[in-house]
């Protein structure tokens, strides 16, 4: 790409030698492409699309790399538009209650610089550190508060994106009321970028709890873990900000990999729930868990249970859920899915999922964890990677299969990308996949943002 360097001058540019001495992140198929272009503003940006749409080279937008199903992917031949030169807070207003923030900031970035104003974008997830807004807006996000705040669909107001000609679509909204034709903002927003680039965001911000306490619990099963939920969704005195479950194979393998001594926490029950709890101070919070789960403790049938009494130890119960590197570590490449299941669906919908895995070979028994208040679980199977396409495809069809009909869905959180682009087509609506095709048709008839992506 020779012209690069002088249509961009301002730019940071790496050819396919720099990029294979550089960390792909979390998929090492991310620095495949030929080269890496990083703009410093929306003009840069605008100015590559321009220059890859002339030439017919693909062009695929990058954030944090922290992507899980291969929708950073790249190949020779293409061009990464990075994102991380467009990484400015550019305003915080706390009246409002809105951030503009370029596509690069961090999400750890932006609650940080919202804290100060005792705001929060009312989203978190482990990669926080790594994990961009612009990405976050591309995949649709969810995280570990989505059961009381929504995803990134429901945390931004309006956006800016570059569309595939180049042009600039600019629709930086900041009222949460607006009833002025097509909302055309959410047609990026879990588009993975196949129809644009997200540049800018503006982002909806929640007061925050002054304090917070965790509490690990075991129970019996989800559904005496969904009865403890509810019954703190219902507390005046304080609120419900996480709620997140661990089968015991997966709780098991995360005290192994942890070194967690025997008895240190109260890790010997079915399903593990780790809560966090909000209030206007730590003795107010760890009161409120106290209370509230000394209060339903027989009627549940809670086998034992945790108040982290420091943020050391409550920290200990977070790294259970966060630390899931380690399921990569036992088994490289293993494969992983995340779904979304309806209501009081989960306790049977893991019991079929167990069986039928065990009906493909006697080995499988999953790894299952995830956000117990939206019915999202994550599922790794206890095996190395990569698996047999035949075998894979076989294995999502015991995950997937009637998901859709009961209204859950095959992808909750992670997106579509090459990973499960197979599953799209055997497990989407065959209309909304029609109508998917002549939106990317039509925004994009040169197929040069991210192709091969959720829509082929």
């Amino acid at each position: 790409m020779p012209l690069l360097p002088a249509l961009l001058p301002t730019a940071t540019i790496w050819d396919a030698a720099e990029l294979a001495s550089r960390d792909p992140g979390f998929d090492a198929r991310n620095f495949g492409a030929s080269a890496l272009v990083r703009p410093r503003d929306v003009e840069g940006v605008a100015t590559l699309v321009k220059f890859c749409a002339e030439h017919g080279i693909s062009l695929i937008p990058q954030g944090g790399r922290t992507g899980l199903a291969g929708g950073a992917a790249t190949s020779a031949g293409q061009v990464i538009c990075d994102l991380g030169g467009l990484n400015q807070i550019e305003e915080i207003d706390p009246f409002a209650r809105v951030a503009i923030v370029q596509a690069g900031v961090t999400l750890g970035a932006l609650q940080e610089a919202a804290a100060v104003h005792g705001l929060d974008p009312g989203i978190d997830l482990a990669a926080r550190g790594s994990a961009t807004i612009g990405g976050m807006v591309s995949t649709n996000a969810g995280g570990i508060m989505a059961f009381r705040n929504g995803t990134m669909r429901h945390r931004v107001l309006g956006l800016e994106a570059v569309l595939p000609d180049g042009r600039v679509f600019s629709d930086l909204t900041r009222v949460l009321k607006t009833s002025a034709g097509y909302d055309l903002k959410h047609l990026f927003i879990g588009a993975e970028g196949t129809l644009g680039i997200v540049t800018r965001v503006a982002v909806r911000l929640d007061p925050v709890a002054g304090a917070s306490a965790t509490a690990l619990v075991g129970v019996p099963d989800a559904a005496s873990a969904q009865r403890i939920v509810r019954h703190f969704l219902g507390s005046t005195s304080a609120r419900l900000s996480a709620a997140e479950i661990l089968w015991r194979n997966f709780a098991s393998l995360m005290q192994r990999a942890l070194n967690y001594a025997p008895g240190s926490l109260p890790l010997d029950a079915p399903c593990l729930l780790v809560l966090g709890l909000g209030a206007d101070s730590v003795e107010a919070a760890r009161g409120a868990l106290e209370d509230g789960l000394a209060a339903i403790w027989d009627e549940v049938g809670i086998i034992d249970g945790l108040v982290a009494s420091s943020e050391a130890q409550a920290a200990a119960m977070w790294r259970l859920r966060e630390e899931t590197a380690a399921i990569e570590s036992a088994h490289p490449m293993v494969p992983s899915f995340d779904v979304s299941v309806p209501g009081g669906a989960l306790d049977a919908y893991v019991a079929r999922i167990e069986a039928g895995l065990k009906a493909l070979d006697a080995s499988y028994a999953p790894y299952v964890y995830g956000h117990l208040a939206d019915g999202n679980p994550h599922i790794s199977i206890n095996c190395d990677g990569p698996v047999p396409h035949e075998r894979h495809a076989a294995i999502e069809d015991v995950l997937y299969d009637g998901l859709r009909e009961a209204g859950g869905s095959f992808s909750a959180e992670h997106g579509v990308g090459l990973e499960k682009r197979d599953a799209y087509e055997r497990h989407a609506d065959s209309v909304k996949r029609d109508l998917a095709k002549a939106i990317k048709a039509l925004i994009d008839p040169g197929n040069v943002m991210n192709p091969g992506k959720v829509v082929g």
